[in-house]
């Protein structure tokens, strides 16, 4: 019995080698290596070699995991937060507010982000062709605002296309707003209707816990997708292009950087918190987030550290955490699209007007909840560039480093979706500012006037699972293997 278990403790791969981060950084390094072998065997668009045709149908199929989970994501999530409005007493002067705060913040981010577009010209000098698809119609302020009404329940489309064979292939999209709005309306409606929707709410937070289960699923097989994802834009593009995602890549940390470190720490001295004592509270949840790739996959730990580190009561924290995880997105959906949209035009050589930059302002505000607090913001960087009118051969470019780009967005989104609950209970005299102001002594949460337990009698600082859709498994709160357990 000891032999067997001793072999087997050996057999197993060591720490660093499980640890996601660094499966990220090999996926990259192999699709580089894939991508530039591919590149070599010849091929082109229309007859791709079989090493490119395997890579793009992997980078493909591992997108189109993501989109699959982005419809029921939004909506039982959406409902789920407003559904929690019930046990909040002023809600709907807290839940206006934390909707301005949300709106704030993004419009902050989202002009740091066109500042550093237009300041490191991350796609200029690449020296492609403008696909010959692109139109040069532009996007409009009144189809975007149009485009916010659902034409039907699930805000679902559908167009055919018929192939030079005579086949007609039909394709079935959706729009993430009017989903939005959908979920908006139906969560105030539920909240109207009292006891008679009670069996609803139940079955959307049942239906919210599967879905959030499968999208970690999604993400543990992240480091597949984005082998298929650089190796495909290598094959496509080259070599000359990392340079310029390089470039890219340097842009958006350096807005992520400002946004966390600047902004986000002078609006909480302006409401006269402790700079300190945010980043010491929320820091578990940034470390989970920054490795997970998920604001979904943090959120019940962005609540935890939003309720026993922060002070934010736990009735209202119920409302804004889960509310922020769908919608508060600086990274994802205010820094990252400004940048990404500056960055497509460049790579194109196409130049944005002054209201094309309004534009971008507008969708990032109005369509932070596009993320949907999935891994990577596809949907977000698809609505953009189609509402400005630009290539959206721009999407599959710019997903082959999302990995990278997707750590550090979302250790932004969570540090902010913990910040404006904070903010907003301090403006309504609501804030426990003992607790706010505990000390900290190395355990991820402070501790509580009995000594220390969570409300339901566990010890609340040696907490060992963050996410309740993952079994224990992958998770820590104070931010080691989160990943692997």
């Amino acid at each position: 019995m000891t032999s067997s278990t001793s072999v087997s403790a050996k057999a197993r791969l060591p720490k660093w080698a499980s640890s996601f981060g660094v499966q990220i950084v090999a996926a990259l390094a192999l699709g580089l290596v894939l991508g530039l072998v591919a590149k070599s065997l010849g091929g082109d668009a229309k007859n791709p070699n079989g090493l490119t045709a395997t890579l793009t149908t992997i980078g493909s199929s591992y997108v189109s995991l993501l989109q699959a989970a982005v419809v029921p994501l939004i909506f039982t999530a959406v409902v789920s937060s407003i559904a929690n409005l019930r046990q909040v007493t002023n809600a709907a002067r807290l839940a206006w507010n934390t909707l301005l705060w949300f709106a704030i913040t993004s419009l902050v981010s989202v002009l740091i982000g066109i500042g550093l577009g237009v300041i490191f010209q991350p796609g200029a000098g690449t020296g492609q062709a403008t696909p010959k698809e692109y139109t040069g119609k532009s996007g409009d302020w009144w189809a975007f605002l149009t485009g916010l009404f659902p034409k039907n329940f699930l805000g679902l489309g559908a167009s055919s296309t018929v192939a030079d064979g005579g086949a007609v292939t039909t394709s079935v999209s959706f729009n993430v707003l009017q989903i939005l709005v959908i979920a908006i309306v139906v969560g105030i409606a539920a909240l109207k209707v009292g006891k008679a929707a009670e069996p609803f709410l139940a079955l959307n937070s049942s239906a919210l816990a599967v879905i959030q289960k499968v999208l970690w699923w999604i993400i543990r097989i992240a480091p597949i997708g984005t082998v298929g994802l650089i190796g495909k834009a290598v094959a496509t593009y080259g070599w000359d292009t990392i340079g310029s995602l390089g470039k890219f890549t340097v842009a958006i940390y350096v807005g992520l950087a400002l946004v966390l470190f600047v902004v986000y720490p002078i609006l909480a001295r302006v409401h006269g918190l402790s700079v300190k004592q945010y980043f010491s509270g929320v820091w578990p949840a940034v470390q989970l987030a920054f490795v997970s790739r998920s604001s979904i996959g943090t959120l019940p730990l962005t609540q935890r550290v939003t309720e026993r580190n922060l002070g934010v009561p736990r009735a209202y924290a119920s409302f804004a955490v889960p509310l922020g995880a769908t919608t508060k997105m600086d990274g994802c959906a205010a820094i990252y699209p400004a940048v990404a949209a500056i960055f497509v035009a460049q790579f194109f050589g196409i130049n944005l007007d002054f209201s094309q930059y309004l534009l971008i302002v507008l969708v990032s505000v109005l369509g932070s909840a596009a993320t949907a607090g999935t891994t990577g913001a596809v949907v977000m960087l698809t609505l953009t560039l189609s509402t400005l009118g630009l290539p959206l051969a721009g999407v599959g470019l710019l997903l082959a480093i999302d990995p990278i780009l997707d750590m550090g967005r979302t250790a932004v989104n969570v540090a902010g979706q913990a910040l404006v609950p904070a903010i907003v209970a301090k403006r309504q005299g609501i804030l426990d500012l003992d607790l706010y102001n505990a000390p900290r002594t190395g355990t991820p949460f402070a501790d509580d006037a009995d000594g220390g337990t969570d409300g339901d009698g566990t010890d609340g600082t040696a907490v060992g699972t963050a996410s309740a859709q993952d079994d224990g498994d992958a998770v820590d709160p104070r931010g080691k293997d989160l990943v692997n357990a």
